[in-house]
């Protein structure tokens, strides 16, 4: 291990167009680094090699460490030693970047992407002497690094077994984390929160860490382990290997390969969100900042919405997917959910089972038809009468995970909705293979998601996927990916034998799942009477209204029965008014799985949205609102748990008022247990 304190003597080298300093340091048994620090220089990294020619790297934060020398490099199918082995640094360069870029929709219209830049080349001493770079970015939230493999005589095509890349953590802090595949391969899992050295098998990101720096909760500083721009690459889960490190493991092919690549090469970024709280985590840009811009030039068709749709029904057996007597999917009842969405400002209804393949399901999503409507579905009739009343049909493609035959109809079954003025669809991928042999989220699997939005924008297509691979910011550059769920939705809550989601799992989300992108959780059920004789919805009602702004989306779905919202008007008119698209985003408190509670304002209009979860626990919570502006008068119209409100007993109880407020204003938020409140502020 190479310190500080053993440097024979250092050279500054620096940028011409930047004041940031680059540090080479030398140890003198044949070590080299690099060290480069974030904008604020409270962040440092450093790279370089080991005297025994190991890549490695290095992270502090205002000189106390976060992860500890850890190496670096890639092992290619070839008899020649791996990349980060027996290596040699050739040159170095540094760069500075600073901009201000304006999002399409998210949790801000504004992102700042300010970084400092560390190329660090490597060439191998000895055989064919291949080249490869690190390419650092530290930011003043987080550092990003990524391989870069040029061209070069000696490297054409090549094939990865294998990464090296770890994540050396300092200390034993707690993290939060799921496991990879041991459940299935989308992510549909209960967080565990355990010790670092009892992460015991295979886990997928993002995983989240607590440093024990504070003794205050929620704060201390938090990390946040995952990746950026994932693209034609295999997707990294973590393994540990050894004491507090975790080691990129990426998932293979059928054939246990990784990666197949062609040389000018480069990896996804490996990132890690650096937060002195855990607030800080959810107001990090470090995953989109790593991604490039849009690349659709007209985004107008591209909106933000709430939805309704024919989904809540088949998971509490009031319907099928089927075409029968109780088939949900039909002309008939969509129009009637039309109505419903028309007169409530929903912006569209999703409708699952319109198509045929649904009553060969079980056997193979082979048979799934995406252009051939069911008898009982007339889709132009549906997409007319929808449109005329400013409602759309939101199309659902069910593949079964037969993406070969998905990939034979999508552009033909895009076109088909395109043509009816269709602009969304939900993609499921129901089956913890593709094809039968390949994981969702190996290299097959990310060629086969890329393709699929990338055709979607072809025809002005938004998806929501289901059962997909983790969201890694590609949101940046393809904006019509809305929304994804990839962990435990609400449906759980209607047919989970083991009880349904716990109430610390919303509390969880945010600071795990929700920390890679938007979350299609669908919130909103208002009917707590599942007819299952062990599933549940463990929440109050107030904390399915909370769920709206806490558990961000661009989609948010309104999930219970038209009937059930009909039948509670008052409450009702939360979701009608909240919204989906936001100006700013501000964290007022936070504990992983304990609670949170996030403010958020309107992107179109001075309205603000509060929204504020527990766990088990009941809470009280004074908050300020300072962020409102000074001078000007509000009304918060506010929904909060009833004094006898019980998740279990009474879900339902809720006290709706509303009082004058200003930016002096300390509201008292108390929430019972499982409990929540959903606020919104009204400019007068």
């Amino acid at each position: 291990m190479m310190h500080k304190k053993t440097i024979t003597f250092l050279v500054f080298l620096f940028a011409v167009f930047s004041a940031q300093a680059i540090i080479r340091i030398e140890d003198g048994k044949g070590g080299v680094a690099y060290v480069m620090s974030s904008p604020d220089n409270k962040i440092e990294v450093t790279a370089g090699n080991l005297p025994d020619g190991k890549a490695y790297y290095q992270v502090t934060k205002n000189a106390n460490k976060i992860i500890a020398p850890s190496a670096l490099g890639v092992s290619i199918v070839s008899k020649e030693p791996e990349l980060g082995e027996n290596v040699e640094i050739i040159d170095a360069k540094v760069a500075t970047f600073d901009e201000t870029w304006e999002q399409v929709w998210g949790e801000e219209r504004f992102v700042r992407n300010h970084y400092n830049e560390l190329t660090v080349k490597f060439r191998q001493k000895t055989g064919k002497q291949r080249l490869f770079n690190v390419i650092f970015r530290v930011f003043n939230d987080g550092i990003g690094f990524r391989y870069e493999f040029p061209e070069q005589p000696n490297m054409d095509y090549f094939i990865i077994d294998d990464e090296k890349t770890e994540f050396h953590i300092a200390g034993n802090p707690k993290a939060w984390w799921i496991p990879s595949h041991a459940e299935n391969s989308f992510g549909e899992s209960l967080y565990r929160k355990t010790s670092f050295d009892k992460i015991d098998v295979t886990a997928a990101t993002p995983l989240t860490v607590e440093m024990s720096d504070s003794k205050l909760e929620g704060y201390g500083t938090h990390l946040a382990i995952h990746e950026a721009n994932l693209t034609d690459y295999a997707s990294m889960t973590l393994i540990n290997t050894k004491e507090n490190t975790l080691k990129c493991e990426l998932v293979p092919w059928a054939n246990g390969l990784k990666v197949y690549a062609r040389t000018p090469f480069v990896s996804p970024w490996r990132m890690v969100i650096i937060a002195d709280n855990a607030g800080e985590l959810l107001t990090s840009h470090l995953e989109l900042n790593l991604n490039e811009p849009c690349k659709i030039e007209n985004t107008s068709w591209i909106k933000p919405m709430k939805y309704v749709g024919i989904w809540w029904g088949m998971h509490i057996n009031k319907y099928t997917w089927q075409m029968g007597e109780k088939h949900g999917g039909t002309t008939e009842n969509t129009m009637r959910y039309m109505d419903f969405a028309a007169k409530n400002g929903f912006g569209g209804v999703l409708v699952e089972g319109w198509n045929y393949g649904w009553e060969s399901l079980e056997h193979d999503g082979n048979f799934m038809n995406f252009t051939r409507p069911f008898d009982d579905f007339d889709l132009e009739k549906i997409c007319k009468y929808g449109q005329a009343k400013g409602v759309n049909f939101i199309g659902h493609h069910e593949t079964y995970g037969a993406v070969l035959n998905y990939e034979r109809q999508m552009a033909e079954g895009y076109e088909l909705l395109q043509k009816n003025g269709v602009h969304a669809v939900k993609s499921g991928y129901v089956k913890d293979k593709f094809d039968k042999v390949e994981w969702h989220d190996g290299q097959y699997g990310v060629r086969h998601y890329r393709r699929a939005l990338e055709e979607a924008a072809k025809h002005q297509i938004m998806l929501d996927v289901h059962e997909p691979i983790k969201q890694t910011g590609i949101r940046r550059t393809l904006p019509n990916l809305m929304a994804q769920e990839g962990a435990r939705g609400q449906e759980f809550n209607a047919w989970d034998n083991g009880g349904g989601n716990p109430p610390s799992h919303t509390c969880t989300l945010p600071f795990t799942r929700i920390l890679a992108g938007p979350m299609d959780y669908t919130p909103g059920v208002f009917n707590f009477d599942i007819p299952h004789p062990k599933a549940r919805v463990q929440s109050t009602l107030a904390n399915q209204l909370a769920l709206y702004v806490v558990l961000y989306s661009p989609i948010q779905m309104a999930c219970d029965l038209p009937e059930n919202y009909e039948k509670n008007p008052k409450p009702f008119q939360f979701i009608r008014d909240v919204v989906t698209d936001w100006d700013t985003t501000v964290v007022l408190n936070a504990a992983i799985g304990e609670y949170v509670t996030i403010v958020r304002k309107d992107r179109n209009s001075e309205n603000w949205y509060i929204g504020s979860i527990t766990n088990e626990q009941p809470r009280s919570f004074k908050i300020k609102l300072d962020f409102l502006t000074a001078g000007e008068k509000y009304v918060a119209q506010i929904y909060a748990d009833g004094k006898n409100a019980d998740y279990k007993t009474n879900p339902t109880d809720i006290i709706i008022k509303e009082i004058k407020v200003n930016s002096k204003t300390v509201l008292d938020l108390k929430l019972a247990a499982a409990g929540g409140q959903a606020i919104r502020i009204v400019k007068k």
